[in-house]
């Protein structure tokens, strides 16, 4: 089933309980502007209300090109505070992907450039093609990598690597990313989307409380101590084991069955 967006630039199709929404602008490879991203926010918010996984995926040719500097991002005559461009549209949009309640995967094919790379890595699970790549070209034009690039690219690839991708804005083949750990699955071009959605309907079969909080869970770890992630589990747990999906995972187990959550 194919729904309307409140951007003619983005498309959501759902399949059972998995809801994917494409980037759809073919003709700048995806590039986003404030509106765009504002859109993908609430599109994304919306989902997440009435499916249990959301794939995010682009076109044949890229993913995502980056920020659209021809639209209302391009530099004018006057002061520009690209800055405020983050805090009013790219950062809520990646804040809400930080903490959606169901899983979140990527599939990426071709381009994934500029903030469209911070979208494509901050998927729980990332699916790419050969032909993708990742490419902070923030340094050709003389700004720094925005969209969580820095935290995310450090905490997958680590600093020296995240170094050089930022600073030499040279493009990091499907390939090698798959190498260096930024990326999950590594698939042949037209095999990306149904890979993603054979796992999409996988996890959203799966316990959606649980899967949730184990997001919660995994992105607090990156920012907490050891001690403070244990304490965090703690009351994660405490809320996990109270949903009925718990009671029915452990009847399965005794029963020799293949768990039927509710979701």
């Amino acid at each position: 089933m194919t729904t309307s967006t409140l951007d003619d630039r983005l498309a959501v199709t759902r399949e059972g309980r998995v809801s994917t929404v494409r980037l759809n602008d073919p003709k700048t490879l995806n590039s986003m502007d404030t509106q765009m991203a504002l859109s993908l926010r609430e599109v994304l918010r919306a989902e997440a209300k009435v499916c249990s996984c959301i794939i995010l995926a682009g076109g044949e040719r890229g993913f995502c090109s980056g920020a659209n500097l021809s639209g209302d991002l391009a530099p004018g005559d006057g002061e520009l505070d690209a800055g405020q461009t983050l805090e009013d549209a790219f950062n809520p949009l990646v804040e809400t992907i930080r903490t959606l309640p169901v899983p979140f995967i990527t599939a990426v094919r071709g381009a994934a450039a500029g903030v469209g790379a911070s979208l494509a890595m901050s998927g729980d699970i990332i699916i790419c093609g050969r032909s993708a790549y990742f490419l902070e070209a923030f340094a050709r034009i003389g700004l720094v990598p925005d969209g969580g690039a820095a935290w995310l690219l450090t905490r997958s690839v680590g600093r020296v690597r995240a170094m050089e991708l930022m600073l030499l804005a040279e493009k990091l083949p499907a390939d090698k990313a798959f190498d260096w750990g930024l990326i999950t699955r590594l698939v042949e071009d037209n095999a990306v989307e149904a890979e993603a959605m054979a796992i999409a309907q996988k996890l959203a079969d799966g316990p959606t409380r649980a899967l949730a909080l184990t997001r919660q869970s995994a992105w607090a770890a990156a920012d907490s101590s050891f001690t403070e992630t244990l304490q965090l589990e703690r009351v994660l747990q405490r809320d996990a084991g109270n949903h009925p999906d718990f009671a029915e995972g452990v009847a399965a187990f005794k029963e020799k069955r293949a768990a039927r959550f509710g979701g």
